[in-house]
């Protein structure tokens, strides 16, 4: 594996010389063009984490869960998952935490935390991606882009839960 980095870049030297462009120039105009999006997608990123952060700190996730609770209780999906489903769209690294603390809390061989590694693994940080995506495109209208992959996560969650039954 730390072969690979060394390769790519060899690759790209010997592309460059068949194609007869400056491989250094391309590079650094790549660069380039890397810090400026980089740039560009600090204000969504700083939004994002902020809105984490207070969502957490206030206690309005937990108070989110509660509200939604008994509905999603019909739907088969148990309330001690819903902080993390809440959480999972926003955030990797919190709901990760959360993961972590299902995994303490019941055990790792339960269905609550068998149910949470599927959600986790079958789920998205969508308005994280969705504000990479969109910052680096012309077009910064989602459209339906957010509706849409929030209700594939919502099903995701359902399916997760449906799954867990059966492996635990």
């Amino acid at each position: 594996m730390s072969y690979l980095v060394p390769v790519i870049l060899l690759s790209s030297f010997v592309l460059a010389l068949v194609k007869r462009v400056s491989f250094y120039d391309s590079l650094t105009e790549g660069i380039k063009d890397a810090l400026l999006l980089t740039l560009k997608l600090c204000p969504n990123l700083v939004a994002v984490f902020m809105a984490i952060s207070l969502m957490q700190a206030s206690g309005l996730s937990s108070m989110l869960a509660n509200l939604v609770s008994p509905i999603f209780l019909y739907l088969g999906i148990p309330k001690e998952l819903l902080e993390l489903i809440i959480l999972r769209p926003l955030s990797g690294s919190g709901s990760l935490a959360l993961l972590e603390s299902i995994y303490a809390t019941y055990g790792v061989d339960s269905y609550l935390s068998v149910s949470a590694s599927i959600i986790m693994g079958s789920t998205e940080t969508i308005f994280y991606v969705v504000g990479v995506y969109f910052q680096g495109e012309r077009d910064k209208k989602t459209g339906l882009a957010i509706p849409i992959t929030l209700f594939a996560s919502f099903i995701g969650v359902i399916v997760a839960c449906a799954i867990a039954r059966i492996i635990v």
